[in-house]
């Protein structure tokens, strides 16, 4: 583990920090502030810093691509990090880097600056080493050409939460419970914790020697990003498996890595391209220079684990959020792992008042909306082994940390500001639950929060299919708290029949697509027990029995795909989809009697072409309007893709 003591600034003057806004210079201005030693961060836009330092630090405006614009910025500087790349630039990042670092080490010396550090990345330079890492080891070259003492730390790939290659291994262990592998997740790295990186960046103020030196940092693990995936993996509970192949170009698998975890494509591309090289420590001299015993791998991830919680525990999603309340995309955002569903409702009533209805959620008081569903979540979690909503509360006016609250616990209390709640129910992840109430100009702002950081791929099938439920709910019961709130006030509320209407609607789309179902139902129990049962069916046609179970999720799906459509643009905008959703449960039905009750199918096979044709249409055209609404259409899509080949399959064996 990192170790080292309180910095001794005795002869050490202002220091300078480029790169502050990024990952690794964010953390270690927190830590330079924490030290006491008086920072000036250099950034093209001040703005971006303005709520992050402390009042002690100095932002200044500068551009490392303007010459001009840093010359006041190292008046006074003793030390200056230099922590800057361009690897999501479009352009020639190469050429990029090679201006920015010339500008920068020029300015430091016309200025008297003592030392530069610098964070540059490992790899054995006799080989052929990736744009990128060619690039970052040639950038510590020209800043030593242009300043006579310079530290550059080499490093591999960075664990902690929030690091570039950190979250790509989580997102694809969380993602895919199957991996397909290319060469590149079978080179060796030697990976080092955030913790233990910084504290090689402090420590480089303290050495004594003036001369330029490079220093290989790393953990004692010489790893393969596959054995970090599984290390990974293990500590989260996760089964992965992973299937090797040998070709996976470098643009494919950045295409891949686009789909499935943050990573933009262009910035994938270039991480893709470096992997193919190893990674590893060759010279151990910064062990014999430095105080710092860096972490294990299993140490790394641990910790990366324990901070985000660490720091989700402390975020205040007032300060995270807009309180505005954005446009959320379908789902939710992410934050790290874990997905989130904020929204927001001002009140004109004082905080106090409308914090009232937020301490007395829960128990006999209910949650505003939809009780019923509360009840039946708890009854089914007491089903799986969870401790139900029998629990209720312990007093109807007042909480404390601590104590249980239906099937959540009180994880954060402060009134009239904020609850948070923790889920101890049944789920495939974990939960949690917030308030917050802020004063606003003609009242108050509350804030709703449900957060899920889902295990695994399961967890996130479950948070994207109760998503809609989701919607209605916790509108609901937002809705719920807003209006109690202003009705103890004495102040009407113009929500309450928006909602209704809502439910109604809802309810409207699955009883029609439940209808549809029925028809279908009748025409199929007129030959099902008999004549259906005579026919050759292939030898992989799934069992009689799935067929009703896979038919009602589909149904369903159906139903909440319809209602988001609406409820996105309304009825006007959506008249050609909800046509074509109309026109597929017509043909959906049909079939059923063609097949079932006339007994023809070659009929049926002809009819379910023209089906399949009108759910494309329909996934389409809900695509443009609403991307859950299409995602709810996929499986009904591939389901009728399968029945179109079975029905084909059937006719041919049975002519």
């Amino acid at each position: 583990m990192a170790t080292h003591g309180m910095q001794d600034s005795e002869g050490s003057g202002t220091i300078l920090l480029s790169g502050a806004t990024g990952y690794v210079g964010g953390r270690l201005l927190s830590l330079l502030q924490e030290q006491g030693y008086r920072v000036r961060c250099l950034a093209r836009r001040p703005e971006a810093l303005k709520d992050r330092v402390a009042p002690t630090t100095e932002v200044v405006r500068g551009d490392v691509f303007d010459p001009g614009s840093l010359l006041a910025a190292f008046e006074g500087i003793d030390t200056a990090y230099y922590l800057v790349h361009s690897m999501g630039d479009d352009r020639d990042f190469e050429s990029q880097d090679r201006l920015a670092a010339a500008n920068f080490a020029s300015a430091a010396t016309s200025a008297g600056v003592r030392r530069l550090v610098y964070l540059g990345g490992l790899g054995n330079p006799g080989e052929q080493l990736s744009k990128h890492l060619r690039s970052r080891q040639e950038t510590g070259d020209i800043l030593r050409s242009h300043h006579s003492s310079v530290i550059e730390f080499r490093a591999s790939i960075v664990i902690g939460s929030g690091s570039l290659s950190f979250e790509m291994i989580r997102a694809l262990v969380e993602r895919l419970p199957i991996m397909i592998c290319p060469r590149w997740v079978q080179v060796k790295a030697q990976p080092i914790a955030i913790e233990d990186l910084l504290a090689y960046l402090l420590a480089a103020l303290r050495l004594p020697d003036p001369a330029s030196r490079i220093f290989e940092i790393g953990g004692p693990d010489q790893v393969s990003y596959g054995e970090i995936m599984r290390e990974y993996a293990r500590q989260r509970g996760l089964r992965r498996w992973m299937i090797k192949v040998p070709l996976l170009t470098p643009y494919l698998s950045s295409l891949w890595l686009g789909l499935v975890t943050p990573l933009y494509a262009r910035i994938g591309r270039k991480l893709v391209e470096s992997l193919r090289n190893p990674t590893l420590v060759s010279d151990s001299l910064a062990g014999s220079v430095f105080a710092v015993r860096p972490r294990s791998l299993r140490e790394a991830i641990a910790r990366a684990l324990v901070n985000e919680d660490r720091e989700f525990a402390e975020t205040r999603w007032s300060d995270a959020l807009s309180s505005a309340g954005k446009a959320r995309s379908w789902g939710g955002a992410r934050f790290g792992s874990r997905l989130v569903d904020s929204r927001t409702r001002t009140v004109s009533v004082p905080p106090e008042r409308a914090f009232d209805p937020i301490r007395r959620i829960g128990g006999k008081t209910g949650w505003y909306y939809a009780n019923w569903l509360w009840s039946l979540r708890g009854f089914l979690d007491l089903l799986a082994g969870g401790v139900g909503i029998r629990r209720g509360r312990r007093d109807p006016e007042t909480l404390h940390v601590g104590e249980p609250l239906d099937f959540w616990r009180v994880e954060a209390f402060e009134a009239p500001k904020r609850l948070r709640l923790r889920a101890e129910m049944k789920l495939p992840g974990r939960a949690w639950l917030e308030f917050e109430v802020e004063p606003a100009e003609d009242g108050s702002v509350i804030r709703q929060t449900a957060v899920f950081d889902p295990l695994g791929l399961t967890g996130l099938a479950y948070w994207y299919l109760i998503y809609p439920l989701h919607e209605l709910v916790f509108g609901g019961m937002l809705n719920g708290i807003a209006n109690a709130g202003e009705a103890a006030n004495g102040t009407p509320s113009t929500h309450q029949s928006t909602l209704r209407r809502k439910t109604a609607v809802l309810i409207g789309f699955i009883a029609v697509c439940f209808a549809a179902a029925g028809m279908g139902a009748a025409a199929t129990s007129t030959s099902v027990g008999g004549w259906y049962q005579a026919l050759t069916k292939p030898s992989w046609s799934p069992p009689d029995w799935l067929f009703g179970p896979v038919w009602t999720a589909l149904y369903f799906m159906m139903a909440i795909a319809g209602w988001l459509v609406w409820k996105k643009v309304g009825w006007a905008r959506a008249k050609w989809p909800l046509s074509l959703f109309g026109l597929q449960l017509v043909l959906n039905a049909g079939w059923s009697v063609l097949f079932f009750g006339l007994r023809s199918p070659g009929m049926a096979l002809l009819e379910i072409i023209f089906l399949w044709i009108a759910i494309a249409a329909t996934t389409l055209a809900f695509r443009r309007k609403s991307g859950l609404a299409a995602l709810l259409f996929a499986p009904y899509l591939a389901w009728t893709s399968f029945a179109v080949v079975l029905n084909f399959a059937m006719w041919k064996l049975n002519q």
